[in-house]
């Protein structure tokens, strides 16, 4: 509702606001985002992806990477601007100590922070198609009983839950996804 308030479209700021997972900031974002659908699609086909092989795991991380990555370019662009504002007030009035370091470690946090989310809301994404084939409307590249996708939901969510602990992206996806059962064709 406050992202239709904003202005921005019902579906889109139902798409947002469903991958953003109740961050009002991160929906709002999101809503912005022309590349968002892509994403999720994206995440969503892995299930139907894996097929057993590391070589796979592999080319799917690297391309969910590269969109994570994508995804930041954005948030870059803004704390550029905010580290040439900042430059230019110490040029401009000799500023001591004018903040750069926390300037710095606001914005690991915030690029760590959107690096995370993007993981969540994929997994997230992930989990929902495996649901599909649970409830009986599977996709067509995904040929999985409803025991081994309720299987595959159970494995991704340990796998949110660590997170928390900003594990490195790319071998948590590997583990993970090695451990997804493959989709038979």
């Amino acid at each position: 509702d406050a992202l239709v308030a904003d202005g921005v479209d019902a579906a889109v700021a139902d798409r947002s606001a469903r991958a953003a997972h109740g961050d009002l900031d991160r929906a709002r974002l999101l809503a912005t985002d022309e590349r968002l659908a892509l994403r999720l699609a994206a995440w969503a086909e892995i299930p139907g992806r894996l097929d057993g092989t590391g070589a796979t795991v592999d080319e799917i991380v690297a391309a969910r990477r590269a969109d994570i990555d994508s995804a930041a370019e954005p948030l870059e662009t803004r704390q550029q601007a905010e580290r040439e504002a900042l430059e230019e007030r110490v040029e401009r009035y000799g500023e001591r100590g004018a903040g750069a370091r926390h300037l710095e470690e606001r914005h690991k946090r915030q690029s760590r922070r959107l690096r995370t989310d993007e993981v969540r809301m994929g997994l997230a994404e992930m989990a929902q198609t495996y649901r599909q084939v649970v409830v009986g409307d599977p996709p067509p590249d995904l040929d999985l009983t409803a025991d081994e996708a309720a299987a595959a939901v159970d494995r991704i969510w340990p796998a949110v839950d660590a997170l928390v602990r900003n594990p490195n992206e790319e071998l948590l996806l590997q583990a993970l996804l090695l451990d997804l059962p493959p989709a038979r064709r």
